[in-house]
């Protein structure tokens, strides 16, 4: 089972397919039990080879399934009207990452710049935001005390697994100092970090209802353009979206079982401090 999720999540992030050597070295298994977990996916329809003899991909199947459920957890009905107004006011890149278990993931985005320099990420829908070096990540963090804060980074890294820009951080003083930062002002702020040339903001989207933390909002472009100055300009239209979100999110059942998987973890804690 390990073998065989692992081999999806790399050829998902390798759409154009890899070779059985390839895959077997990165994940550091015979190659044999690689081609063996390739022809069973095979018949499955979750992988197809590109040709005899040659590279394995991923088939449209598996994306399938995730877009299917992700439109049947109402998300996208609730928030992409939002996300497409800030994204319209902003002439800039909006994002929405809800919480799933512990992981913060990107599934919301709306393109607000329609000419010239922009910021636009392709590939990241889908993927776990990294906390220590993005906007969403520290606005996530704001929300959590620095022991919190420093059991996520310890359990994610403070480095991703990709390059990013020179504004990241490299040690847990700066995170922690972006995060009183983004305690202090209501919105989190990174440059050249998540990417170089990048400038973001973000906040959290909570629960109307309950206050729950159920995701983050982000703005982001070119940072020559997206500076601090503009953020303050934006700070209130992304307040505004955020707390729209927020009401809304009470029509949703993924929003509501999170919630509700919060407030478990919240009163199995209380119990065993106890």
């Amino acid at each position: 089972m390990e073998r065989t999720l692992a081999i999806l999540e790399l050829l998902g992030k390798n759409p154009e397919g890899l070779q059985v050597s390839l895959i077997a070295s990165e994940l550091d298994m015979p190659a044999s039990a690689a081609h063996r977990l390739l022809k069973e996916l095979s018949q499955f329809g979750y992988v197809r080879q590109l040709r005899n003899q040659g590279d394995y991909a991923l088939t449209i199947k598996l994306a399938g399934i995730g877009l299917a459920f992700l439109a049947r957890t109402g998300v996208p009905d609730i928030t992409q009207p939002i996300l497409d107004r800030l994204a319209a006011d902003t002439r800039e890149l909006v994002r929405l990452s809800v919480i799933d278990g512990d992981d913060l993931v990107w599934v919301g985005v709306a393109q607000g710049a329609v000419a010239g320099l922009r910021y636009d990420p392709g590939r990241e829908q889908g993927i776990k935001v990294h906390l220590a070096c993005s906007a969403g990540g520290h606005a996530l963090l704001s929300t959590l005390s620095d022991e919190e804060v420093l059991e996520r980074i310890g359990a994610q890294g403070i480095k991703p697994d990709f390059p990013v820009g020179p504004g990241a951080p490299t040690t847990i003083s700066e995170v922690l100092a972006s995060v009183a930062e983004a305690r202090e002002k209501g919105y989190a702020v990174s440059f050249d970090s998540y990417h170089a040339g990048m400038g973001a903001m973000a906040m959290p989207v909570r629960s109307t209802e309950t206050g729950a933390v159920i995701g983050c909002l982000s703005i982001a472009g070119p940072a020559v353009r997206v500076t601090r100055e503009l953020m303050e300009d934006f700070y209130p239209l992304l307040k505004e979206a955020a707390e729209e979100i927020g009401g809304a999110a009470e029509a949703s059942f993924f929003f509501n079982r999170n919630r509700a998987l919060t407030a478990q973890a919240l009163e199995t804690e209380t119990r065993q401090a106890g």
